[in-house]
């Protein structure tokens, strides 16, 4: 017991940088998420952790350093996450039939599903952060920002948000053309790099196959047609929805 503990001592300070970063560590998170994170650490994903980026109800978000690259770590709760809200985007999703009821179970497959989604996007040309790596209730990803990250769209709009809601509408189109909705797309879960718009938090997408996925879909046309329309463009529900089936009817032409 004393070596186990040791050497559960030494990871720790090893890859956890700063003695603030270790207190909010060990607030949230266990022996065995340390664990995980100490073979990301082994396999080269990163030398240390150093601060965190976000902190949320479900999990926080880490800044990752090796040698002059950063990465994100993601790592979701699992005593605390609301596992009734993850377990809503779960179930009716096709591609993840097989979930145990479990705590434990539910954050693996969220987690999963997150770096799936991830992939999905990326394969269908939407701007999100590159998933690296997953394991347990740890996920890896591109960081955006230079030397802090990026901020969101809310506290930060885009100087030509004309442009920027059609590109929004055109991610949309794809994503529905790769048979996923997000599900929660808003200006809270977009990052604004330098300009660039970089959507995140993709952990809740869902099949089209979803009961819920025409529910998801149209709370994201609207949340968007009026976070876009409070910046002078010229757009609604309606308009946008039509935007959004022109492209895409568009697209597979």
């Amino acid at each position: 017991m004393e070596k186990d503990y040791y050497n559960f001592d030494n990871r720790r300070e090893k890859i956890l940088k700063t003695k603030e970063t270790r207190k909010i560590f060990d607030d949230v998170f266990d022996k065995a998420t340390l664990n995980t994170i100490y073979e990301f650490s082994r396999k080269k994903y990163f030398d240390e952790i150093e601060f965190v980026i976000a902190t949320g109800k479900e999990g926080n978000v880490f800044r990752c350093k090796t040698g002059n690259n950063y990465h994100a770590l993601k790592i979701y709760k699992i005593e605390t996450s609301d596992f009734k809200h993850m377990t809503e985007y779960i179930v009716g999703d096709e591609r993840f039939k097989k979930t145990k009821k479990d705590k434990l179970s539910i954050i693996e497959t969220w987690t999963r599903k997150e770096f799936r989604n991830l992939e999905d996007f990326t394969k269908a040309k939407i701007r999100v952060p590159l998933p690296l790596y997953f394991k347990r209730n740890c996920l890896l990803m591109e960081f955006i920002g230079n030397e802090i990250s990026a901020p969101i769209a809310k506290e930060k709009p885009f100087q030509n948000m004309k442009e920027k809601y059609e590109i929004i509408c055109d991610y949309m189109a794809k994503m529905i053309k790769k048979k996923i909705v997000h599900a929660d797309l808003s200006e809270y879960n977009i990052l604004n790099n330098n300009e660039e718009l970089v959507i995140i938090d993709v952990g809740q997408a869902v099949s089209t196959m979803h009961p819920k996925a025409k529910y998801f879909f149209e709370r994201d046309v609207l949340n968007m047609s009026k976070w876009f329309s409070k910046y002078g463009v010229e757009t609604n529900y309606e308009k946008m929805y039509e935007n959004i089936k022109k492209i895409s009817e568009k697209a597979n032409k």
